[in-house]
């Protein structure tokens, strides 16, 4: 804990810079020069962003699906993938289980993602010591945390300009995704191998993006990786939009390029 307490003191101070402000890449702090403000995500979760991806000072939460409760943890790995394949580095808090090879085949860097398994009962202390040098920290929500916790959270968020997604439901939350539908594909009539997954992705937010959007994509594609849209975003309330089925040769080509 001494150690904690010594790290957030050095990040007022101004001592702690943020992980990727050493690597050559195009991330850093939010008051650094030549900053993007928004870190890239797929291009499908682009869609249902408000801001096409992960604006900095933002959070995002990402809520367990009701019937496809494993959607969640899938869902997790694509929002990094992108951000960390660009040169951000991230950190998972409070998931023992979170899978580094199941990280790694999304392509996510691994030598660029920090893991804490079991934070313990100072889980904001550990959590808030993470925004001041990592540009994307995904926490599990620990049960019992309070509206004014979340709150004061949210404001570090801001002021660090990193990226805060909280695992489970939370007050404040910029943007809320979850994933709402799913079906593998690959056993036919009882046989086969399951080949991808085809999962639809609700993203409700504040302002701007107060109206749900839905956007149907691959977690995983044939490929092994996430990604592939399989149609344009709906908006719920409005006019459906038409769905795009790939077509059996393409199903085939990307079956033999594996």
């Amino acid at each position: 804990m001494a150690g904690l307490e010594s790290l957030r003191s050095a990040a007022l101070a101004g001592l702690v810079r943020r992980a990727s402000d050493y690597a050559d890449t195009a991330t850093g702090p939010a008051g650094g020069s030549g900053v993007h403000r928004v870190l890239p995500v797929l291009p499908e979760l682009s869609r249902v962003l408000p801001s096409r991806g992960l604006r900095r000072g933002s959070t995002i939460a990402i809520l367990p699906g009701q019937s496809w409760p494993a959607g969640g943890s899938s869902l997790v790995l694509a929002l990094l993938a992108e951000a960390s394949r660009s040169g951000s580095w991230c950190a998972v808090v409070g998931v023992p289980a979170f899978g580094a090879v199941a990280a790694a085949q999304v392509g996510i860097a691994l030598d660029r993602l920090a893991l804490v398994p079991y934070p313990g009962p100072e889980w904001p202390t550990v959590v808030a010591a993470l925004f001041d040098g990592v540009d994307v920290v995904v926490s599990a929500v620990p049960t019992g945390v309070s509206g004014s916790i979340a709150k004061r959270l949210g404001a570090r968020v801001r002021q660090r300009g990193c990226v805060f997604v909280p695992y489970g439901r939370w007050e404040g939350a910029d943007v809320t995704l979850q994933v709402v539908r799913g079906a593998w594909e690959g056993l036919g009539q009882g046989r086969g191998r399951l080949r991808r997954r085809q999962v639809s992705i609700s993203a409700r937010g504040r302002g701007a993006a107060s109206r749900v959007k839905e956007v149907k994509i691959w977690m995983p594609a044939a490929s092994g990786r996430f990604g592939g849209v399989v149609g344009d975003p709906v908006q719920i309330g409005g006019r459906p939009a038409l769905t795009l089925v790939p077509g059996l040769a393409e199903i085939d080509s990307v079956d033999e390029a594996v």
